[in-house]
């Protein structure tokens, strides 16, 4: 709060969840892996191809959040609100470990 109440511009909260990035040899593997992220609940994941051929997997979750506090320094929300946000950002760190 002490930090909130000297900003002079935009002030956002944001969790960005986990992201893992595998290189995979054969877009098999990286199906399989794609298959196995979805499954396991990780809905944001997908399979990318690069121009020479190199083929990524990351696997991503949607335990994201990002909620603006301040703007041009002005407190836009409770303290009481700022409190249950940390909680729910916290909930959500649990959740990716």
């Amino acid at each position: 709060m002490t930090a909130l109440e000297k900003a002079t511009g935009d002030v956002v909260l944001k969790f960005e969840p986990f992201v893992l990035h595998v290189l995979c040899q054969e877009l098999q593997d990286a199906q399989l892996l794609h298959s196995v992220a979805i499954d396991s609940g990780f809905r944001n994941s997908g399979i990318t191809v690069g121009r020479r051929g190199k083929i990524m997997m990351a696997v991503r979750s949607t335990h994201c959040l990002e909620v603006p506090l301040c703007h041009k320094g002005k407190l836009m929300v409770s303290e009481e609100y700022i409190e249950f946000l940390i909680r729910v950002a916290n909930q959500k760190m649990e959740e990716n470990i």
